[in-house]
């Protein structure tokens, strides 16, 4: 027996289209998931829709529950809220995360979905990703009580790395940022807003989530002698210019990587463990901030070139289904 879904698929970069799939019988382990919403990762989701994956990142970009392949058709997408509709008992009727794409129904394992706590609606849980590739940063960057830290570039990513760090006891805490209109966001999260020429300097930490060579320099000045910037930006193929020169050497400044794919060592936690914390975070309403706009499923064709392109500006875009 199978059930009829529907599906985004980008046919061609450029392009996406909804086309339906039959969706089985869940099996043994197995959840059926209706979706709520998904939500789209503007700076990933939108690298992948115009083409712009490089070639030798096309293995490492898969999204878990990716059909097709780079540069298209492929269907991608990794922020789905859903209700399970059948399952193992203590699942049946919970409203869970998982990694799936933007389908209306589909099976997955049942160790793939993590149930949404209590207290956190459904349309801001599609933001547990987001929260979760901000917290493995915050776990790389190792913040302490009364840091000075400046988070530069108020996108999703930045915006929930603010909305964390303002939690923290003692920091000066200055979300920065090209467009004045976000200091309206900063003042939600929390945190102190800047232009980049008027933001603070010494810093002992910067997250940089800009996605440009500009923010990412701006970070190297904000800091302190022997300071450090984790770098969130995933520039796809773009090439990014830094000075290394100056005063780089002699203030010692750290440069650090950090990926959701991978757990800093020595943390001792499962990837599991990461996105149940990220969702308990998420009853804190200050994320609220962070979701800009809704749209229905119908009309992802549509909603995708305008994010891309930046006519349909946005943080979080939630895409919400139709309910049945």
């Amino acid at each position: 027996m199978t059930s009829d879904g529907f599906a985004f698929w980008l046919a061609e970069p450029g392009r996406g289209e909804i086309r339906p799939v039959e969706v089985p019988e869940p099996g043994p382990g197995e959840v059926l998931v209706r979706t709520l919403h998904t939500g789209v990762s503007r700076g990933t989701e939108t690298l992948v829709f115009t083409g712009r994956v490089p070639e030798s990142q096309w293995s490492a970009m898969r999204a878990p529950f990716q059909e097709g392949e780079f540069p298209a058709p492929v269907k991608y997408g990794y922020l789905n809220v859903g209700v399970v509709e059948q399952g193992p008992p203590e699942l049946l009727g919970r409203t869970v995360f998982s990694l799936y794409t933007h389908q209306t129904r589909f099976i997955a394992p049942a160790h793939m979905v993590t149930v949404v706590p209590d207290g956190v609606p459904a349309h801001r849980a599609v933001l547990a990703g987001t929260v979760e590739t901000a917290v493995n940063a915050l776990w790389d960057a190792r913040p302490l009580v009364g840091d000075r830290i400046a988070v530069v570039g108020a996108g999703m990513v930045g915006g929930s790395a603010a909305a964390i760090l303002a939690r923290f006891p003692g920091v000066r805490l200055q979300l920065v940022d090209v467009d004045a209109g976000r200091a309206a966001l900063a003042a939600r999260l929390g945190a102190e807003f800047a232009l980049p020429d008027d933001a603070l300097g010494g810093c002992d930490l910067v997250i940089h989530a800009s996605a440009t060579s500009a923010g990412l320099t701006r970070s190297l000045e904000l800091l302190a002698t022997e300071g450090t910037v984790v770098e969130l930006s995933w520039y796809g193929d773009k090439q990014v210019s830094v000075p290394l020169g100056e005063f780089f050497h002699s203030r010692r400044l750290t440069v650090r990587g950090s990926q959701v794919g991978g757990i800093v060592p020595g943390r001792n936690r499962s990837y599991a463990e990461r996105l149940a914390l990220s969702l308990e975070l998420l009853k804190d309403e200050r994320f609220e901030a962070l979701v800009t706009g809704h749209s229905p499923f119908a009309e992802l064709p549509e909603v995708l070139p305008r994010l891309a392109d930046g006519s349909l500006p946005a943080l979080c875009h939630v895409i919400d289904y139709p309910e049945e």
